[in-house]
């Protein structure tokens, strides 16, 4: 299975998909990886021949649900190839670009004097040559090395046939990026053995607790017969570690605990964890044990569980888990649990360890090492429980029941159910666990190498495919499963190696086992021909292709580098900084040799040009309207524009009327594109606001209904007007998106219709049967009435007007008096009044008789 499978969309290795190439792989081909390279072409053919929307959506339905007729899809792309733009120079190299990649061995192969690449797709260097024995293209592969068939049944005094999980060994063969899928199937198998340890709290608060189940066993056996008859019972108990503060250390505490307690003056003296009965199926055993119990008392409200869960779960051979069944192991408790961490405050600094530290003291088993190590992490607890396929059951009161709800989701096959508070309903409790246990099925991944990829799809009983799912529920027993494991390589390692890694469902015995190997050498790689002749004596001959020697190139190593190798490299640069023959050739002997391309010439002094890499419409180079030289398109006439898809014929802009694009929009690249604003349609000849319309198609309803007109003519009128014309006795004038139009006919008649565009695109008119006409005498009535009207509105303004100046006059003259009369005048005399006399002082001075006069002269 190895390759890219994909429908549509983007190329595995980049570039626009030009081309669909369905590639089947039958009888008589290669089953890993075998092509049918005619068939891929036929269908080719058939895809580009199948342009319908409806007619390629067939074509991809029947490749998606009819998988026995298609294998793969292999996309060949006029873009960019993955394989050769790798510029691989080894078969290696060429494995790790792309899975399906493949290197040519043939010595012949592109031997007329240019470098051929010799890594490519397997169907594109069959089609170039190279023979298909040559070709170098190893595939992921799967071997099933074990793969017992599911029982259906369980019971039996031995159980080591029971198989609930096919295959059991499976051994990957994985090449770099390529995806590998098998199938696994999981079955919960009926009457099922089951393995149930009892784990109790026997702190003081869980004394009522313990005086209810001391006939626990057999009451449950009971009931647990009724769904399976291989059915066995143990039974541990716990308090907390015996040291300071978890309990009282005191010398008068030794022995009693209690001392000093009134309601419960005695007890017996704290411990960590004590397994009393292995399992057995002896029901009056598990009675008895219990019978004899006393409850303790430690010092703070948590427990000290955790460490009994432990020692519980790894110590196998002391509490009797048999391989074939399921372990259950109930935990009651009332209380909050130490975790990790929590034994530094008696100062406990070593980790818990994991291991199994029971040691027989006085007839039972009791943890050593309580007083040694910490408490353990739930991680360190989940890890055993998985390791020994043990489902925990925690049963606790409703108080605790999120604390432990929660701790589910950290420890995978664990479930939470709510204990009363004396643990009345202990019985329903673990049946209705165990059936919640048995309902559901989810994988676990062990030991998964860092370089390798999962992903599971789970199928459960309803039959549909769950992608990123690994759990199924809702169970019954005997139901079975499947599980879809894709695995990938993202790496070759540095060295050679094989990883293994682990599958099982939680609480199964049974799991899958798979080895993984990584194929990432050719086998051309061990025929290796040192100093080749092939090579000029000059060079290592490996994969069809020389090594040269230092000091020599050339393809067969022909030209001694020596001290000018700077100088031999420059000569095929096109400029100082830029690549060795622009990335696209080799430098040979001071020249550049391009390499070939499937997708065209490359070509030039420096392998600068090619004839595939222009501007693309649609997918295709030039719009197929012109050749592509060095990267640029040359235009055949009548085209232009950068990939040639601008057309500059104007003979699909005509309308009807033989105008371009109806006069309301300019013809660019052979499509209208409107000016007038409200203008659509493929030549803007559809416009409801543009104020020729109500002209244009008014032609049309005088030909069509009337036969009048310039468009009279009928050939003319049924060209240029097609749109639909319906005649009614009333014109409804307030229709949405509909504009009214109106026009005078030749006999003074008016000839009312609307105009609109229906969702359909059709242009519809809808007009008066007849146009309508006034009798004469009404004209002159009208007229008189209009008139008289207008004489009459005339009259009344002229009248308001008279009434509001009047007003207004008469307002301004009662003022005026009012201020005449408020008004009070004094005598003054007018500033501007002069007195008709003046008097002037004159000084004289007599001669004559020598005196002199000082007067008034008037």
């Amino acid at each position: 299975m190895g390759g890219t499978e994909v429908l549509a969309g983007e190329y595995p290795g980049g570039g626009v998909v030009d081309e669909l190439k369905f590639v089947s792989g039958g009888a008589g081909e290669n089953q890993r990886g075998g092509h049918w390279n005619k068939s891929g072409r036929a269908v080719t053919k058939a895809w580009t021949d199948c342009t319908g929307t409806i007619c390629q959506l067939g074509c991809l339905f029947a490749l998606v649900y009819m998988p026995g007729l298609w294998k793969r899809v292999v996309f060949v792309s006029k873009g960019l190839n993955t394989c050769t733009s790798g510029h691989a120079t080894s078969c290696r190299d060429c494995l790790l670009i792309h899975p399906d990649c493949g290197w040519c061995v043939d010595e012949e192969f592109g031997h007329k004097g240019t470098i051929s690449s010799r890594c490519d797709f397997r169907d594109n260097l069959i089609e170039r040559g190279c023979r298909k024995q040559f070709i170098e293209s190893p595939q992921s592969s799967i071997r099933i090395e074990r793969n017992l068939p599911l029982s259906h049944k369980g019971s039996g005094s031995t159980q080591s046939d029971v198989i609930q999980l096919t295959p059991q060994k499976i051994a990957l063969s994985l090449r770099p990026d390529a995806e590998t899928t098998f199938r696994m199937k999981v079955r919960q198998v009926e009457d099922y053995p089951v393995d149930l340890y009892y784990l109790m709290d026997l702190s003081l608060s869980m004394k009522d607790d313990l005086d209810n189940i001391r006939v626990l066993g057999t009451t449950l056996s009971r009931e647990m017969a009724k769904l399976t008859s291989n059915f066995r019972l143990g039974f541990g108990t716990f308090v907390d570690k015996p040291t300071s503060p978890f309990s009282y250390t005191g010398s008068k505490y030794q022995n009693n605990p209690c001392l000093g307690y009134k309601l419960f003056p005695q007890c017996v003296p704290s411990f960590g964890f004590r397994h009393l009965l292995s399992l057995t199926d002896k029901s009056d055993k598990f009675n008895a044990e219990v019978q004899k119990q006393l409850v303790s008392r430690n010092r703070d409200a948590p427990e000290g569980g955790f460490d009994a869960i432990l020692q519980a779960a790894v110590c196998k051979e002391k509490i009797g888990w048999r391989k074939e069944a399921s372990h259950l192991l109930v935990f009651t408790t009332d209380d909050v649990p130490h975790i990790a961490l929590d034994g530094k405050l008696g100062g406990l600094v070593q980790p818990n360890d994991g291991q199994c530290h029971l040691e027989e003291i006085n007839e039972s088993y009791e943890y050593s090492a309580s007083t040694q190590m910490d408490y353990p992490s739930l991680a360190l607890l989940g890890e055993k429980l998985a390791e020994n396929n043990i489902n925990l059951i925690f049963a606790v009161t409703q108080t605790h029941y999120i604390l432990y709800k929660n701790y589910t989701r950290l420890i995978p096959g664990t479930t939470v159910e709510i204990l009363d508070k004396d643990s009345k309903n202990i019985i329903q409790l673990i049946v209705n666990a165990y059936s919640s246990i048995r309902s559901k099925v989810e994988l676990t991944v062990w030991e998964q190498p860092e370089d390798i990829n999962l992903s599971l799809t789970a199928t459960c009983q309803d039959g549909v495919s769950r992608p990123g799912e690994r759990k199924c529920g809702d169970l019954k027993i005997g139901d079975t499963v499947s599980f879809d494991v894709t695995v990938k390589a993202r790496s070759c390692p540095d060295y050679p190696t094989r990883n293994s890694f682990t599958i099982k469902p939680v609480g199964f015995k049974d799991s899958l086992n798979i080895t993984v190997s990584y194929d990432c050498s050719c086998d051309c790689m061990s025929q290796v021909d040192v100093n080749s002749s092939k090579c000029n004596s000059n060079g290592t001959y490996e994969c069809g292709i020389c090594k040269c020697d230092p000091g020599f190139l050339g393809s067969k190593c022909e030209c001694e580098e020596g001290v000018t190798s700077v100088v031999s490299h420059s000569l095929c640069r096109e400029a100082e900084g830029k690549s060795i023959c622009s990335g696209r050739g080799e430098c040979s002997c001071n020249r550049c040799v391009c390499y070939e391309s499937e997708f065209g010439r490359i070509y030039g002094t420096f392998c600068e040009c090619d004839d595939f890499s222009c501007a693309r419409h649609k997918g295709i180079l030039c719009s197929g309207h012109g050749e592509c030289q060095c990267g640029e398109c040359r235009c055949q006439a009548g085209w232009i524009g950068d990939n040639c898809n601008c057309s500059t014929q104007t003979n699909s802009c005509l309308s009807n009327d033989g105008q371009v694009c109806s006069g309301r929009g300019n013809c660019i690249c052979g499509q209208c594109v409107c000016a007038e604003p409200g203008a659509f349609g493929n030549t803007c000849e559809k416009c409801p606001t543009c104020p020729d319309a109500c002209g244009t198609k008014r032609e049309c309803i005088e030909c069509r209904l009337f036969n009048s007109g310039r468009l009279a003519d009928n050939q003319t009128c049924q060209r240029h007007c097609k749109d639909e014309i319906l005649t009614v006795d009333v014109l409804k004038t307030d229709e949405e998106n509909a504009v009214l139009c109106l026009y005078k006919t030749e006999n003074d008649c008016v000839m009312r219709f609307t105009y609109s565009e229906h969702v359909s695109g059709k242009s519809i008119l809808t007009a008066l049967k007849e146009p309508e006409c006034a009798s004469e005498a009404l004209s002159v009535s009208v007229l008189l009435a209009v008139v008289g009207i207008i004489l009459a509105v005339g009259i009344v303004l002229l009248a308001i007007w008279k009434l509001i100046v009047t007003v207004h006059d008469r307002r301004e003259f009662a003022r005026f008096q009012s201020e005449r009369s408020r008004a009070r005048y004094e005598m003054a005399s007018n500033p501007l009044y002069r007195q008709p006399i003046t008097t002037h002082n004159v000084e004289t001075v007599s001669t004559m008789h020598n005196k002199s006069y000082n007067g008034i002269v008037e």
